[in-house]
C-alpha cells in the first residue's frame, strides 16, 4: 500500500474551497500530503484549510487566482514564501456556463477559456518551476474533452484544450520528471453543475444513459487522484482516466 501514499508530498490544489477541488484536497491530505488550498476567496480558503486541519491533516489557505498569468504569479510568489517546492499540482479551478453558441460572447469566451484553459497552463508552467523529479500535475478534463455538449461551446473548447495540453507537457517534461496526467469527471453534482440537475427530465434521461445507473459521488473521484499523484502511477504520463460510470464507455 505505500505505493498510494502520498506521505511526505506538499501538494497544491486550485479550487479548492468547495466542490470537487475541496474532495480532491480531501484525498490527498488522507494520502499523506500536506496540501495547500486555493481560491480566490480568502475566507472560503482558509475554512476548507482549517476544516483540514481540525481533521488532523496538514493544510495551508493560499488566495490564487487563476484567472491571468500576472494573478498566477503573484500567487505562486506567495506560496514560495510558504514552501520550497511543489510535488504536486491539481488543476481543478474551473468554470462553466450554460449558453446557447449562438449567444455566447467574447466575454464569455475569454472569461471560460482564460480560467479553464489559459489559467490551467500558467499554473502548470509555474508550478513546473517548483517541482523536483518524480512530481505530478494532475489536470481536471471533461466528458467535453471527448464529445460535444449542446449550449457548453466555450466549455468544451477549454476542456478539449486542456486534453491537448496535458498530452504536450506530458511529453515535454518527461525528462525533468515530472509526469502530467487528467481525470474527467463524468456527471457529478455540484454548485457548479447544479443548473443541469434542475432540470428533471434532463436528470432522468441522462441517468438512462450511465450504465452505472447513478450520478458520481465526490468520493468517487478520490482514488484516480491519489493513484495519478502518487508512486503506483511513476509509468502512466499523458493519460486522462475518465470517471464517468462507464458513460463514454456506452456511446
Amino acid at each position: 500500500m505505500s505505493r498510494f501514499s502520498l506521505a511526505g508530498r506538499k501538494a497544491l490544489v486550485t479550487g479548492s474551497a468547495r466542490g470537487i477541488g475541496r474532495a480532491l484536497a480531501l484525498a490527498l491530505a488522507e494520502a499523506g500530503a500536506e496540501v495547500f488550498c486555493s481560491g480566490r476567496d480568502a475566507a472560503a480558503v482558509e475554512a476548507a484549510a482549517s476544516g483540514l486541519r481540525a481533521a488532523g491533516y496538514a493544510a495551508h489557505g493560499l488566495v490564487l487566482d487563476v484567472s491571468s498569468p500576472a494573478a498566477i504569479t503573484e500567487g505562486f510568489t506567495r506560496l514560495r514564501g510558504m514552501t520550497d517546492r511543489l510535488d504536486i499540482l491539481v488543476n481543478n479551478a474551473g468554470l462553466e456556463s450554460v449558453c446557447p453558441s449562438l449567444e455566447v460572447d467574447e466575454a464569455l469566451w475569454d472569461k471560460i477559456l482564460g480560467t479553464n484553459l489559459k489559467g490551467a497552463f500558467f499554473c502548470a508552467q509555474a508550478a513546473a518551476r517548483m517541482m523536483p523529479e518524480g512530481s505530478a500535475i494532475l489536470n481536471l478534463c471533461s466528458l467535453t474533452s471527448e464529445v460535444g455538449v449542446p449550449t457548453a461551446t466555450p466549455y468544451g473548447a477549454s476542456k478539449s484544450g486542456l486534453l491537448g495540453v496535458t498530452r504536450a507537457l506530458a511529453a515535454e517534461w518527461a525528462k525533468r520528471g515530472i509526469r502530467v496526467n487528467g481525470i474527467g469527471p463524468g456527471y457529478f453534482r455540484t454548485a457548479m453543475t447544479e443548473v443541469f440537475y434542475e432540470d428533471s427530465a434532463w436528470a432522468e434521461a441522462m441517468l438512462a444513459k450511465i450504465p452505472l445507473a447513478r450520478f458520481g459521488e465526490l468520493e468517487d473521484l478520490a482514488g484516480a487522484a491519489v493513484f495519478l499523484c502518487g508512486p503506483a502511477s511513476a509509468y502512466i504520463t499523458g493519460q486522462v482516466l475518465y470517471v464517468d460510470g462507464g458513460y463514454l464507455a456506452s456511446i
